[in-house]
């Protein structure tokens, strides 16, 4: 008996074991349907090769780099316009100084009782001094009156507020400035309240030529 057992342990017959139960091990591997096969075994199976990996890298290096350098240039861009444009709220609010200045000028002229006064023309020439170094100031920081009158409405430069018949003018003609507009820059800082003039009504060009004629007879 004793002889037997050292037999079935001696190291040829676990040698001939190991190798029979790695067989073993390596059919059922080979029997495994996909459906037995782990999420984590898949994954193994489906692992890039060392070139794919490094083309994956470079890839998003690539697209991180990319990113990154549009990011600076948007930051650029932010900063320039900061510079170049940070003061677009107070000169915007500025302009209604130059506003007051023009509607006391007319409150000034309508009085009957300051008409043709010495007062008034001192008072007016004072104003039109602020005007003009109102003006002259915006002028420096590159905040300019926008040209209006006898020039072609422009929706980029001016607000058409109302209509004016003239036949002596081309439809579309800027007849009249109710308040003027300003550039700071190349961009607009407010439009030009304007009026067009547009062509005379069929109507009242009857009705004129009936009154030339009642008046002729």
């Amino acid at each position: 008996m004793e002889k037997e057992e050292n037999e079935n342990n001696s190291p040829t017959n676990k040698s001939q074991e190991a190798e029979n139960a790695e067989n073993d091990i390596g059919e059922n591997r080979n029997n495994l349907q996909p459906e037995d096969i782990s999420s984590d075994e898949k994954e193994k199976i489906k692992e890039s090769s060392p070139t794919e990996k490094i083309t994956e890298l470079e890839d998003k290096l690539a697209r991180t780099f990319a990113e990154m350098e549009n990011q600076r240039r948007r930051f650029e861009k932010e900063k320039e316009d900061a510079f170049e444009y940070g003061g677009y709220s107070f000169a915007k609010e500025a302009l209604s100084l130059i506003d007051n200045l023009e509607r006391s000028k007319n409150v000034l002229e309508n009085d009957d009782k300051l008409k043709e006064t010495e007062a008034l023309k001192k008072i007016l020439d004072h104003l039109n001094v602020i005007k003009k170094d109102l003006i002259s100031i915006f002028e420096k920081n590159d905040i300019n009156p926008i040209d209006s009158l006898n020039q072609k409405l422009d929706p980029n430069f001016h607000q058409a507020m109302i209509e004016i018949e003239d036949d002596t003018k081309e439809p579309g003609t800027i007849i009249q400035e109710i308040q003027k507009g300003f550039t700071i820059k190349d961009r607009l800082l407010r439009p030009s309240l304007v009026g067009v003039s547009k062509k005379v009504s069929k109507k009242e060009e009857k009705n004129d030529k009936n009154e030339d004629n009642s008046k002729d007879k």
